[in-house]
């Protein structure tokens, strides 16, 4: 039972370091806010190695580094795939596949096993992230092919993201987490290197890669991306009013990440990889109520029922 309710906790922080980081890309660059969410993440797990330990193993070391790179795979597939759109329909695409693809490892590969309201209940929740994840007020138009495997490839990544962590050892403490931090540090702070140099070279400075550009797209080390609050909104640019401002929620974005991850750790740990996956993946839930109480946005009745079904979906797990 408790496992499945850290896994419902740690999904509404992942939904809130998602609403952080997508109001800091409304003035700040994506891959930017990116870099400094991994590195505030990476501070503040390096501060809490000393308290909550862990052995180094050549294993889950290497565990860590992929799961490092699965997270900028989700990154490069999510920024593609918001560019594209419709976001109505890839944004629960994303969610869902990143659910099914550990639900199906862990009840397949690794041997678990439900009762029949647990089943039920991987059903319900799968439901609940379709309609959680769904983009209220969006035309719906037909996607592209391009677009669904995009989709498609985000959710895999990020699925695989929980396959991997799952595999490190209850031995290694926060370790596989802190390698995974150093990794989405280095590439994306890398990657903002290489921004920084095209803009030096074309006569702007390098300063210039920072400011937001066109799409306004929202992320988080892990690759989870703030799907529903991608477009500017007044209340938005209101919150986000300076780039000091920005630079914080960035910070906050990367704490927030780094702790959900934790707590989905320890619940994986402690729980089943299926059932874990599955309420890890409502983490849209996160960003849309905190949409309700600082935006002022309107939750959509589809979105309340998607809400109301996670809940039973968590609780049905819980006793599955």
């Amino acid at each position: 039972m408790f496992p499945a309710f850290l896994a419902l906790g740690g999904a509404l922080v992942y939904g809130s370091a998602d609403f952080l980081g997508g109001l800091a890309a409304k003035r700040l660059r994506s891959i930017v806010v990116t870099a400094v969410a991994a590195a505030t993440g990476l501070v503040l797990l390096l501060g809490a190695y000393p308290f909550v330990g862990g052995q180094w193993s050549a294993a889950d070391v290497a565990w860590g580094v992929l799961s490092g790179f699965t997270g900028a795979i989700a990154i490069v597939l999510l920024y593609a795939c918001l560019a594209i759109g419709p976001m109505s329909i890839l944004s629960p695409l994303t969610a869902v596949v990143s659910a099914v693809l550990p639900i199906a490892w862990g009840l397949a590969v690794e041997g678990e096993s439900l009762s029949w309201i647990g089943y039920a209940g991987l059903v319900i929740a799968l439901v609940a992230v379709v309609l959680v994840g769904f983009v209220p007020g969006e035309k719906v138009v037909r996607p592209s092919i391009r677009g669904l495997v995009y989709a498609t490839g985000a959710g895999l990544a990020l699925g695989a993201f929980l396959i991997v962590i799952d595999r490190t050892s209850d031995e290694s403490g926060v370790v596989p987490l802190m390698v995974n931090r150093t990794v989405s540090a280095i590439l994306t702070t890398a990657a903002v290197g290489v921004l920084a140099i095209a803009a030096v070279r074309a006569g702007r400075r390098a300063s210039s890669v920072f400011s937001a550009t066109a799409a306004h797209l929202g992320a988080t080390p892990t690759g989870h991306a703030d799907l529903e609050h991608a477009h500017v909104h007044p209340a938005q640019a209101a919150v986000t009013a300076s780039r000091t401002s920005a630079w914080w929620l960035a910070i906050g974005c990367g704490i927030l990440d780094a702790l959900a991850n934790v707590v989905i750790l320890s619940a994986l740990r402690i729980g089943d990889l299926a059932i874990v996956s599955a309420l890890t993946a409502m983490y849209p839930a996160g960003t849309i109520l905190l949409a309700a109480v600082v935006l002022r946005e309107r939750i959509a009745p589809v979105q309340w029922l998607g809400l109301g079904l996670a809940l039973a979906a968590g609780g049905m797990l819980a006793l599955g």
